[in-house]
């Protein structure tokens, strides 16, 4: 099998930036306790790639007890860009992913597939000066399952020659959803959320992503 299409989940896989929007859910949250911020932190952690959106709303409702309208959600969205945009950013990238997608731009065809507002990813990658080396950059409120799925239709990709890249349970489900394959950027937030899971590449180092891929081809 050798892969030929690369889809990317963008925190804590391509930038060390999980930390940025982890603190800045506690942030939000610290007004109504320490205990409220916890639980959100902890869901937030277990939940990487669901979007800000769906979050907000549930947060709220589950912790809160508040309705929030469609008008609170986006207003809540647009002060949690104010706090993370900037460091995200200026985050450092995960060990050796810049060198890998410079060493990688034409040996394979790369996609960006976030959580993330898809304005706001695009701007983020744009200023990180590495927006030339994929093909595509997609965000919420559309799911990964959907933006995965629409990537591999529309450019008619061959499901074992693509594999998506992520460190969240929601990209490994929109990988078992288009039947694509899953490596999984291994960390200590998510290593426990993956342990009964088995049958994934598994990296810490973009240097063993490289071996990996290239041990296929």
């Amino acid at each position: 099998m050798r892969y030929k299409n690369l889809i990317f989940d963008f925190d804590g896989v391509i930038a060390d930036s999980v930390n940025v929007k982890t603190e800045a859910f506690r942030k939000m949250y610290l007004p109504f306790g320490n205990e409220i911020a916890g639980k959100v932190v902890e869901h937030h952690l277990n939940n990487g790639g669901m979007s800000r959106f769906k979050k907000f709303r549930l947060y709220h409702k589950e912790f809160l007890n508040i309705d929030l309208s469609d008008e609170e959600i986006k207003k809540l969205s647009d002060e949690f860009s104010s706090i993370v945009i900037q460091s995200v950013i200026e985050a450092p990238y995960v060990k050796n992913a810049d060198k890998f997608l410079i060493q990688n731009k034409d040996n394979f065809r790369m996609w960006i597939v976030s959580g993330t507002p898809t304005d706001e990813i695009r701007i983020i990658v744009s200023a990180k000066n590495i927006d030339l080396f994929f093909q595509g950059v997609y965000g919420s409120p559309e799911t990964k399952d959907y933006w995965t799925k629409k990537i591999i239709e529309d450019n008619r990709l061959i499901n074992d020659e693509t594999i998506f890249i992520g460190d969240a349970i929601a990209d490994y489900e929109a990988a078992k959803f288009c039947n694509i394959s899953f490596a999984l950027r291994e960390s200590s937030d998510n290593k426990k959320l993956f342990d009964g899971i088995n049958g994934i590449f598994r990296f810490i180092d973009f240097d063993d992503l490289q071996k990996f891929l290239v041990d296929k081809q």
